[in-house]
């Protein structure tokens, strides 16, 4: 659930409402562990094993114990009516984001980031069904030109080197006092004040420079021998005059500035090394595979600005056209109250349980992933309101977040709105979004089935106690606040009958502010009134800032490629190393799917997934092209490993959100999200492998889809038993039988009918081992106690 509005730390630090007056908080200069929820976001602190009994006065308040009466002040993301919780809640995932926490403007600075908003998405709204007739790249040029001078006003520079030094220890290192017990339900999220509120006078400069930059090759006013008009920009093509070079130059640099502000350093500095070797690669040995003939300064500056692959090319598209409306329709969703309801009723169809608490976590995470793009953002939104849950119940603080950040990040795997690289397959295949959530619905089935089995291991093997939570029915949830699945129903139908996606989303957004009337709870906060309305357009449009600017940076990327012919040959260097092993062309195919893994992880950690999956598919793609892959299969292979990079280790934002969140400690925090994600590592490689494997994307013939999804699930249940060492129902498995299971699940991920029977029979004989030691071991306890803990949400 994406945080509505990007904090800019300027407020003074929140601080629970039941802390001494006298603790310290954190500051620029002080040494403050890392944040963590505060109270409000925990329940009460009595001992785990105590049952919650009528006495606890909380249980009187309806709007507790019953959430068909919710109080609106609780999870209103907006407005004065913001609880502590909620915004300590946003505050602490804007830190873990892909995108670094922007400003919160007000006065003159405010009104004008939000009429340039409006005016933005009012533009991208009547683009969907009135198409400016100048064409696609003009209205890039006008999106790219209201878009780009917000960042410099929404995102501070933060060029204090060692403020964000200490800022990032602070969130990365475990407090000296912790020692992984959990119990920090009176820790306040750190909220430190690292850059000014209002823009300064660079940033106006900055702004100014933009507007001048992006609307020049469109300015019909004659600059010597520039200017004079769109359609004389575009004669210009490979003979840019020198007013087309400096402003081309400076849009270049402007977009590696906004990067640095969204991003960080290291995709600014991944462009100047493709820079860079577009510019230099004519030095190099004309014997090596990479080098070219060379580029000088303007040939790459025209590339960039004057060409259908550089700042206007398919990613930006995807950005003006996709995504802008994608974030509006999730904002519109978030002020209708549907994320609270999503956990609401995750909570309640599993209330009785025994693994209740898990079960809510990674239902929650499956449900807020259907309208979030955001894997941190998802994993400290579920986790403010089920660690608690996770707690009471027995689950260790890293355990529990490695749970919580596994299902936080399938928000970027779950249709209908997967992230932002969904829709630059759609559009670099030629394919509809449609056919691209066909390719995910059947990995994200396998991927929440391997988190679910790990939880249900997990809750046998470690003796979790079953937490009773008292939600009240599902069935009159469903009837008072259903029709917030509506909308995303109704996108998946107008997919169907060939309506256009981003008239789908649109007509959901009208949809699903419609039924927002429809809300009853007290005071009818969740009702989107034209005020409200204003600020979803404007929450939206903030939303896509940071992915537009990567978006228009990666042209850098994509049109050096082109230019150089980077792609064929990074692909032949690929197979060749996969070559020098063998000569076998099915494990040549093996091989390079595992150091095209390995490069897709690496590059991963250090861009964000859009950029990733842009980088990956003009290198790795053409690769896994060569070789026999099918184009979806290649596309969604590096889709999958772009995102990945949330959960890998030693970045894993997703993971270090769940700490935050838990108070675990970090690096096993890591490993058990690894366990937890282990299905969406190994998925990827068996649809590339064999054939079969397109079955996994839903391609292919009934019985081909239902061969794969069955062997992959078997695969996904073996592997999920031996990282768990427990078989369900049996009892633990030893060292024999867990290496034999982890065998037998990656045999049958060779989805051919040797390898499945190969795997099979291992796998049996696993189960066998696991019987014998049972028989021999007598039957393990359940470790459940007498009376289950009962839990408020």
């Amino acid at each position: 659930m994406p945080p509505i509005s990007s904090p800019d730390g300027s407020s003074s630090p929140v601080r629970p409402a039941n802390s001494p007056a006298g603790e310290p908080t954190a500051g620029p200069s002080s040494a403050a562990p890392r944040p963590r929820p505060s109270a409000e976001l925990t329940a009460p602190t009595e001992p785990a094993e105590t049952p919650a009994t009528g006495d606890d006065p909380s249980r009187d308040d309806p709007t507790r114990h019953d959430p068909t009466r919710r109080d609106p002040s609780r999870d209103n993301p907006t407005g004065d009516g913001d609880s502590v919780a909620e915004r300590a809640t946003r505050d602490l995932a804007a830190q873990f984001e892909d995108e670094k926490p922007g400003r919160v403007l007000s006065g003159p600075a405010g009104l004008l980031l939000t009429a340039a908003a409006l005016a933005v998405g009012a533009l991208s709204l009547w683009q969907v069904f009135r198409p400016l007739s100048q064409g696609s790249k003009y209205y890039l040029i006008i999106f790219l030109a209201g878009v780009l001078p917000l960042v410099f006003l929404a995102y501070p520079a933060d060029l204090r080197l060692r403020a964000r030094l200490a800022a990032r220890r602070r969130r990365r290192t475990n407090n000296g006092s912790t020692k992984g017990n959990g119990n920090h339900d009176t820790d306040a999220p750190v909220l430190t004040r690292l850059a000014p509120t209002t823009p300064t006078a660079t940033d106006w400069v900055l702004v100014v420079l933009a507007v001048a930059a992006c609307l020049y090759p469109v300015l019909p006013v004659p600059l010597g021998s520039g200017g004079g008009g769109y359609n004389a920009f575009l004669d210009r093509q490979g003979l840019l005059v020198p007013a087309d070079l400096a402003m081309g130059t400076i849009l270049l640099l402007l977009l590696l500035e906004a990067c640095r502000r969204t991003t960080g350093w290291i995709l600014p500095a991944v462009c100047l090394l493709f820079l860079g070797y577009g510019y230099y690669g004519g030095l190099l040995p004309q014997s090596w595979p990479v080098a070219h003939a060379g580029l000088d300064f303007s040939q790459l500056v025209d590339a960039f600005y004057n060409s259908d692959s550089g700042f206007y090319g398919t990613p930006l598209d995807v950005a003006a056209s996709y995504i802008v409306l994608f974030t509006i329709y999730g904002a519109v969703l978030e002020l209708s109250g549907a994320g609270r309801f999503f956990v609401d009723l995750s909570a309640a169809a599993f209330r009785r349980s025994r693994t209740a608490a898990g079960r809510t976590a990674v239902a929650s995470g499956f449900l807020l992933g259907t309208v979030s793009g955001s894997g941190a953002a998802t994993t400290v939104s579920i986790g403010a309101v089920t660690w608690p849950l996770l707690r009471r119940a027995g689950y260790p603080p890293e355990r529990a977040g490695g749970m919580l950040a596994a299902a936080g990040v399938g928000a970027i795997l779950s249709p209908p709105t997967l992230g932002a690289a969904a829709f630059i397959i759609a559009e670099y295949l030629g394919v509809s979004y449609l056919q691209v959530l066909g390719w995910a619905t059947v990995p994200t089935v396998l991927y929440y089935l391997g988190i679910l089995l790990s939880v249900e291991i997990d809750a046998r093997r470690s003796g979790v106690r079953p937490v009773v939570i008292d939600v009240g029915s599902p069935w009159r949830l469903l009837a008072r606040f259903g029709y917030h699945f509506a909308s995303l129903i109704a996108i998946i139908v107008f997919l169907a009958v060939g309506v256009s996606a981003t008239r789908a989303v649109v007509f959901a957004i009208l949809l699903a502010v419609a039924l927002s009337f429809l809300d009853r709870t007290k005071d009818r906060a969740y009702r989107l009134t034209p005020a409200r309305l204003v600020t979803a357009l404007v929450t939206g449009v903030r939303g896509v800032l940071a992915v537009s600017a990567v978006c228009a940076a990666a042209g850098i990327i994509t049109a050096t490629t082109t230019k150089t012919g980077l792609g064929p040959q990074a692909a032949a260097l690929l197979i060749g190393g996969a070559k020098a092993a063998t000569s076998d062309p099915a494990v040549v195919l093996v091989l390079t799917a595992l150091l095209a893994a390995v490069a897709l992880s690496l590059l991963g950690l250090a861009v964000p997934v859009t950029a990733s999956f842009v980088i990956g598919w003009v290198i790795v793609g053409p690769a896994l092209l060569d070789l026999g892959v099918s184009a979806p299969a290649a596309a969604m292979f590096v889709f999958y490993f772009a995102v990945l990079s949330e959960v890998s280790p030693p970045t894993a934002l997703a993971a270090v959100a769940a700490a935050a969140v838990t108070g675990g400690r970090l690096v096993p925090t890591m490993w058990q999200t690894l366990r937890y994600a282990l299905p969406a590592y190994l998925i990827p490689i068996a649809f590339v492998i064999t054939p079969a494997g397109l079955g996994l994307l839903g391609i292919g013939g009934v019985q081909r889809i239902a061969f794969a999804a069955v062997v992959t699930a078997l695969s996904v249940a073996v592997l999920a038993v031996a990282a768990g060492g427990w078989l369900p129902g049996v009892g633990p498995a030893g060292a024999p039988e867990r290496v034999l299971g982890a065998l037998a699940g990656v045999t049958l991920l060779w989805l051919e009918p040797v390898p499945v029977m190969v795997g099979a029979a291992l796998a049996a004989v696993a189960a066998a081992g696991v019987f014998v030691r049972r028989g021999s071991a007598g039957r393990p306890s359940s470790g459940s106690p007498a009376n289950p803990v009962e839990e408020q949400l």
